[in-house]
């Protein structure tokens, strides 16, 4: 998320540890998002699209689906194994294979659109600029996305991120304000803004997807042990059932910026 720390001092963040409820429980961002991309000309019929952080592949997953021939990078090997158990289940042509973003397997030029949902903070932007640059086709553009719950607006998301707090104070990540650059200043010098957008969405939950939802975030399952997970999701449980009825929408805030080179714009 913009202007959100990459670290939580004293706190090693793994991935891999959230999988399964990543695979479950973090369904990415709405239909919305892909038709506004799609309207922009990105995640269209046959276009090679590499989605970086990728996760359990829901964005290439997504991107598959409508006919773009897709590849995902990420450092955690668990995640990649579910992104390619996920796409083998639904027979879909998407490849998967760990990687960092800042050293990328890949001949120059071979992508007309490299995403990054939700996961370019965690990047060196020293190094990963110039490998987008490598390997993005003349004219391609690179997409950095956020899919964000807006915890000073919505009261169950508020209420959510103090009882994360209480079990990982170390966590940077609460209190998303939801303001969106109009133009990133990691961006400046390096790329152009071909277009941007960002609205607000509430998607719906149950206490149960949320709940897992939760678990697959950076502040619980990525960072606690086993038994402190298990603890905050039955204190999370009760809190959900004081507060709200076994379904109920949670308000998110979507952004994406789309860049080109300076020389393809």
């Amino acid at each position: 998320m913009h202007g959100l720390d990459a670290i939580d001092p004293g706190r090693e963040i793994d991935w891999g540890k959230t999988s399964a409820d990543y695979a479950r429980f973090r369904p990415g961002p709405p239909e919305s998002y892909y038709k506004k991309l799609n309207a922009l000309d990105v995640g269209t019929q046959g276009q090679r699209i590499l989605d970086l952080g990728t996760g359990t592949g829901v964005l290439a997953r997504t991107f598959a689906k409508r006919g773009a021939r897709v590849f995902g990078t990420d450092v955690s090997p668990e995640q990649i194994k579910m992104a390619e158990t996920l796409a083998k289940l639904q027979e879909l042509d998407a490849q998967f294979q760990v990687a960092p973003a800042e050293n990328l397997p890949f001949e120059p030029q071979s992508f007309d659109a490299i995403t990054a949902n939700q996961c370019w903070l965690y990047f060196d932007k020293e190094k990963v600029v110039p490998e987008v640059k490598r390997l993005l086709k003349p004219g391609g553009v690179l997409v950095t996305s956020h899919f964000s719950w807006l915890p000073l607006v919505d009261p169950v998301a508020g209420a959510t991120e103090q009882l994360i707090l209480k079990h990982n104070p170390q966590w940077t990540a609460a209190g998303y304000l939801g303001r969106i650059p109009a133009f990133p200043t990691w961006a400046q010098g390096n790329f152009l803004l071909k277009g941007m957008f960002y609205y607000d969405e509430a998607i719906p939950f149950t206490r149960e997807s949320w709940r897992g939802r939760i678990r697959a975030c950076r502040g619980v399952g990525a960072a606690l042990s086993e038994a402190a997970v298990e603890q905050f999701d039955r204190e999370h449980d009760e809190l959900l059932k004081q507060l709200t009825g076994e379904s109920f929408e949670i308000l998110h805030r979507i952004d994406a910026h789309i860049f080109v080179g300076e020389t393809d714009f």
